[in-house]
């Protein structure tokens, strides 16, 4: 599907993307800043708060509608996860630190109406400029068509338990593994790597044929995976909520398939530092990966017990 959607505009196309980070603005706060007005809906939860990637994407959607300059898009942006934010409305409130000519720095503060806190997120947003072309990162080769992988949404074999099912992987998002062992695998755990294969149930396509950036940022937020891969199966269920999330945006991904490369590069202390590399293989999936975004994230150990833990 292809809407008429920008970066920082409004889609007449109905999309679970588009409408899951749609904004409208709501006047002044009470210290001056301007503010939007948004909602989360059930769609986007994990367990058991959204996912933040979509609350993120709310906040670079209010920056980019406050910034209003299409010249100018989003490079790199790091929100802090300063207190739980939960399905609903919610209102984000921007400042522009700095409009500049080619780059220019705005802070979203996005919360439930009447919390104390919520999420703090820093957007830069640049226009293009005179410089040097690399990339110095290596995508996993030799990995199988998502056509040849078993989709998350499939049931576990038979005899094993199926997990509570969550709305974002049920309903919005679609993932299937390359890299990695299922939580049921018997396995001796020597790698903290997993891949894989990610898309939107409806792809949020631009007018120009890209992904959404800020989708992008939705797909990046999935990175303790690459915790489990390398801890393996334990007695005891865990969740790792996420303290930081920073998103570096480097080229337009103009496919349905993303390829979503993780790993955790250490744990302790209950905290795990893990990135993510995004690489669009092409329509087919078989074309020289292209790097389109990095992320990194600092997450937390949560350990729980009981009845649907």
């Amino acid at each position: 599907m292809v809407s008429a959607q920008a970066a920082g505009g409004t889609s007449p196309v109905s999309n679970a993307f588009f409408d899951g980070s749609r904004v409208r603005a709501a006047g002044v706060s009470e210290r001056g800043a301007r503010r939007y007005e948004g909602e989360i809906q059930p769609r986007w939860n994990l367990r058991p708060l959204p996912q933040g990637g979509i609350v993120t994407a709310l906040a670079l959607r209010a920056m980019a509608a406050e910034l209003d300059d299409p010249a100018q898009s989003l490079r790199a942006l790091h929100t802090s996860f300063v207190a739980q934010v939960t399905h609903g409305p919610v209102q984000i409130d921007v400042d522009v630190l700095r409009r500049g000519r080619s780059m220019s720095h705005l802070r979203a503060d996005l919360r439930n109406l009447d919390a104390a806190a919520g999420h703090e997120t820093v957007g830069i947003f640049g226009a293009p400029r005179e410089g040097f072309t690399f990339v110095d990162l290596d995508p996993p080769r030799d990995l199988p068509l998502p056509r040849d992988c078993p989709s998350m949404r499939e049931p576990p074999p038979e005899g094993v338990p199926a997990m509570e099912p969550m709305p974002f992987w049920e309903e919005v998002i679609e993932g299937r593994p390359a890299i990695g062992h299922a939580p049921w695998d018997e396995y001796t755990p020597d790698s903290a790597e997993r891949a894989y294969w990610y898309r939107f149930d409806e792809s949020p396509f631009t007018a120009n044929g890209a992904l959404d950036p800020f989708a992008l940022v939705v797909l990046a937020d999935t990175m303790p995976g690459a915790v489990g891969e390398r801890v393996g199966p334990q007695d005891r269920m865990w969740f790792s909520p996420s303290v930081d999330l920073t998103v570096h945006i480097l080229d337009e991904c103009r496919s349905e398939w993303v390829l979503a490369h993780n790993l955790a590069r250490h744990a302790s202390d209950g905290y795990a530092s893990v990135d993510m590399a995004l690489w669009d293989c092409g329509p087919d999936c078989r074309a020289e990966p292209r790097l389109v975004a990095y992320a990194t994230q600092v997450c937390l150990f949560t350990f729980f017990d009981g009845p649907g833990a």
